[in-house]
């Protein structure tokens, strides 16, 4: 309770002297006061999200500021022969204050609604067009918010990229995920349409997490599905996570999408996915994300090697 208790002071008696008391056993009549302004409580929970959130903003500011801003790549692989990457996904990282390299994970949720999580689509697209640019043979998906789709910055950079190399847009893989998706599906389902007739694919990704109505999966028209990574924690032994992945695998072929297993971890989480008809597979059990290029880092070994 916030209300403060009554000072010590005179009461008003009930005699006629001013400076009586109120005679013994009788309760004396408190003055009526006005309660004072309410002032809001502090939840913590609250400040230190929003403390949190500052910091992020402030870690990223000063990264932009310093162009320290970059991609990391992992291999997607063939879930039944995991050998060569069949795409690879650009995954953005920044660096902080100490020159820690910080995964997107750790600040694009607070930014999806800001304008730096626009600022780091265009950065994040711009890394990759020149990836797809300087390597012929890579094919690359590179994540995006539903927010970025009006952008004027974000659509200049992928017209100027493609400009430049025409054939970047049938390699390039933009991945949105489903709960982005679903505060735009009018405006993403045009745009989806608009990039696939110039050979952008495209990935919804984090299906399964439960945002996405599934009336949506047909007309938005996406190429792959890339699985909540959740989902894999426990398909290895759990009966309702196999029943789970494998009606999202139907549902993908119903739609004519392929499907990519996140968070793949471990060498039975990769078999289970095999066997429960998944067609792709990326994790720590198939490649780190690595901020230097696995192509390069191949070509720098096999010109070493003589």
């Amino acid at each position: 309770m916030n209300e403060r208790p009554e000072q010590g002071g005179a009461r008003r008696g009930q005699g006629t002297g001013g400076g009586t008391h109120a005679p013994a056993g009788k309760a004396a009549s408190p003055r009526a006061a006005p309660h004072p302004p309410r002032t809001p409580l502090s939840d913590p929970l609250t400040e230190a999200v929003s403390g949190r959130d500052r910091g992020t903003i402030g870690m990223v500011e000063r990264a932009l500021a310093h162009r320290e801003v970059m991609l990391a790549f992992q291999p997607v692989m063939q879930a039944h022969a995991p050998a060569q990457p069949v795409f690879y996904e650009g995954l953005l990282r920044v660096l902080d204050a100490t020159g820690r390299i910080i995964p997107a994970r750790n600040f694009m949720g607070a930014l999806e609604n800001h304008e730096l999580g626009r600022v780091l689509d265009c950065l994040a697209l711009e890394e990759g067009l020149a990836a797809l640019a300087e390597e012929p043979g890579l094919r690359l998906s590179i994540n995006m918010s539903a927010r970025s789709i009006g952008y004027p910055r974000w659509i200049n950079t992928l017209n100027a990229g493609i400009g430049r190399a025409p054939t970047c847009a049938e390699r390039l893989i933009l991945e949105i995920s489903e709960a982005s998706v679903m505060t735009l599906p009018e405006v993403a389902q045009s745009f989806i349409g608009e990039l696939q007739l110039q050979g952008v694919a495209f990935a919804l990704d984090g299906f399964g997490a439960g945002a996405f109505a599934l009336r949506h999966l047909g007309p938005m028209g996406f190429d792959l599905m890339k699985l909540d990574g959740r989902l894999t924690g426990t398909v290895a032994t759990d009966a309702e996570a196999q029943r789970m992945v494998g009606l999202l695998v139907t549902i993908a072929r119903t739609f004519e999408m392929f499907t990519v297993a996140q968070a793949v971890e471990s060498t039975s989480q990769l078999r289970a996915m095999a066997a429960l008809g998944v067609d792709c597979v990326q994790g720590y059990a198939l490649g780190a994300p690595r901020v230097t290029p696995p192509w390069k880092a191949e070509s720098a070994r096999t010109g070493s090697g003589g």
